[in-house]
């Protein structure tokens, strides 16, 4: 992962978000004769796409059995809040509890903040977790999505120490759900700082760039499926393309996956995935016409395609609420306008995945790299603090209507019930039956275990 930039020209740099997708681009070259290997050979997060078919072929060997099993990650890039969002202390003082009033839940006696009142309607499908233990993390993805307090953001040009993130650790053990779409993939504007990815697992399990990955599977204007569908005339171009390559057991060894590439052009599982336009405008709007509203549309009809593990981040380090001079602003001016996207989002998710018989084999996790301080600064805002932070949790089949642990009366350090990274790395990997035990092998022959440090299973969520 390439070391970021300094802390404050983050902060104050200026990107565009504005588009959610690429303009699509015709990547396949029907005419020629090579035109289906030039499809299977474009690269899809840095992978041909019959490696990636292979590699899918392998790590889904290695899952469990039983019906599919998803991870929808949403990604609060920047550190949220515990204090404003889902763990507010209206007892304490002013500086500590912020402008935010609390509000009512489903659950009787929990409170939420005044601008998550969607999330309120439904904590009683919610675990709020307010006692996350991030001291080993840092202002990047890479810990929390690690599930790792050994992955770490150093700043020597070993950021991570070769430890994967979750994602590449399904997407080697668990594999895709359906061998047409990719395992893992992000759907970030920005990569870096949003999405960690596969260490010294390989490229081959990292994920897709979701954002760039639908025009790459886009048929020409003019070209129509069932003209490209007669599987005699496809035996035929193979073999032309073999005697012309003249690569006699290489290429025949790459037949399988080639010829898979050109099925999934065929089968149009990607490209149907990333089109929205089949959604009806209820529905978008309901998710919100936001980034991140878009975004967990997305991630929703991914899961549904046969992706097994999605991360949303609706834009970089958008919720990094320092104060009212930097880009993001400060708890009022910043966090305030932002909440409601961010809870439309999570609810409209919810309620999908559990109307379409999706949620209890979809594990969802809203999270970011720490928590904010416990006490307003003169900016109006809140720096990062790793001491705690809160997320919260749905479906997977998992205990819901609770919470997880407990902050002290400033809502500054764990009181109890403290769940680290590498638990909710356990956690994630048991909903995606994936052995607790498994290890994968380093460049240098070592055997890697996926769970670190002891990590468990949230006993709340068993």
């Amino acid at each position: 992962m390439p070391k970021l930039s300094s802390h404050s020209s983050e902060h104050i740099a200026s990107t565009t978000t504005s588009g959610m997708m690429p303009a699509a681009r015709d990547l396949i070259r029907v005419g020629s004769r090579r035109w289906f290997l030039q499809t299977g050979l474009a690269g899809v997060g840095g992978l041909s796409l019959p490696q990636l078919l292979k590699a899918r072929e392998a790590a889904s060997a290695n899952g469990g059995n039983g019906r599919p099993k998803s991870v929808i990650l949403f990604w609060l890039s920047g550190g949220p809040s515990q204090l404003d969002m889902w763990d507010p202390k209206p007892d304490a003082p002013l500086e500590v509890r912020g402008p935010f009033s609390p509000i009512s839940t489903a659950l009787p006696g929990v409170q939420f903040s005044e601008h998550l009142p969607m999330q309120a309607s439904i904590a009683d499908k919610l675990s709020i977790i307010r006692s996350v233990d991030c001291r080993s993390s840092n202002h990047t993805p890479i810990t929390m999505q690690a599930g790792n307090p050994l992955a770490r953001r150093t700043g020597d040009g070993k950021d991570g120490a070769g430890y994967p993130s979750m994602g590449s650790v399904a997407a080697k053990f668990r594999g895709p759900n359906d061998p047409a779409m990719p395992a893992f993939v992000g759907l970030a504007n920005s990569w870096t700082s949003d999405v960690y990815e596969a260490g010294n697992m390989g490229s081959t399990f990292a994920p897709v760039k979701g954002l760039e990955l639908a025009g790459k599977f886009n048929l020409p204007a003019g070209v129509e499926v069932p003209r490209l569908s007669n599987r005699n005339e496809l035996r035929q171009q193979f073999d032309r393309v073999r005697r012309d390559l003249d690569q006699g057991e290489s290429l025949a060894r790459t037949d399988q996956y080639t010829q898979q590439a050109y099925e999934m052009v065929l089968s149009g599982s990607v490209q149907k995935a990333f089109d929205l336009g089949d959604e009806t405008d209820a529905t978008r709007d309901a998710y919100g016409r936001a980034s991140v509203g878009e975004k967990a549309l997305l991630a929703r009809r991914l899961v549904e395609s046969g992706a097994t593990f999605v991360l949303v981040s609706g834009a970089w380090g958008y919720f990094d609420h320092h104060g009212d001079d930097v880009r993001w602003g400060g708890i009022e001016k910043g966090l305030k306008p932002l909440s409601p996207k961010v809870d439309q989002a999570m609810f409209a998710l919810i309620n999908d995945l559990e109307d379409r018989g999706l949620l209890d084999d979809t594990f969802v996790m809203m999270m970011g790299e720490f928590g904010r301080t416990p006490v307003i600064n003169e900016k109006a805002g809140r720096h990062h603090w790793t001491n705690i932070m809160s997320m919260i949790t749905a479906g997977g089949g998992m205990p819901t209507g609770q919470v997880i642990g407990s902050s002290d009366s400033r809502g500054g350090t764990i009181k109890s019930g403290a769940v680290r990274p590498q638990d909710l790395a356990a956690t994630t990997f048991r909903h995606l039956g994936i052995d607790l035990n498994a290890h994968w092998v380093d460049q240098s022959g070592r055997p890697i275990p996926i769970v670190t440090e002891g990590g468990r299973p949230i006993p709340e969520l068993i």
